[in-house]
């Protein structure tokens, strides 16, 4: 079952926000010691990617729950 027209994809629900989102990803990139640039980074390991993508996912959901939290 499908769950709509994007599924499977890496398009942004809301495309306003790619730049947002490629920024955190440079600024995560930056803290942990990773060396993302613009571009192709297939010479990155997988491990280097998925800490990455792990961390924007973390700090996502802390963001969300502040605003829920209405902080």
């Amino acid at each position: 079952m499908q769950m709509g027209s994007n599924s499977g994809s890496n398009r942004a629900n809301v495309p306003e926000a790619r730049q947002a989102l490629d920024s955190m990803k440079f600024e995560i990139a930056r803290e942990l010691g990773i060396n993302l640039k613009q571009g192709y980074n297939g010479d990155l390991s997988s491990r280097d990617n998925g800490y990455v993508g792990g961390y924007m996912v973390k700090r996502l959901i802390e963001q969300a729950e502040r605003q829920m939290a209405g902080r």
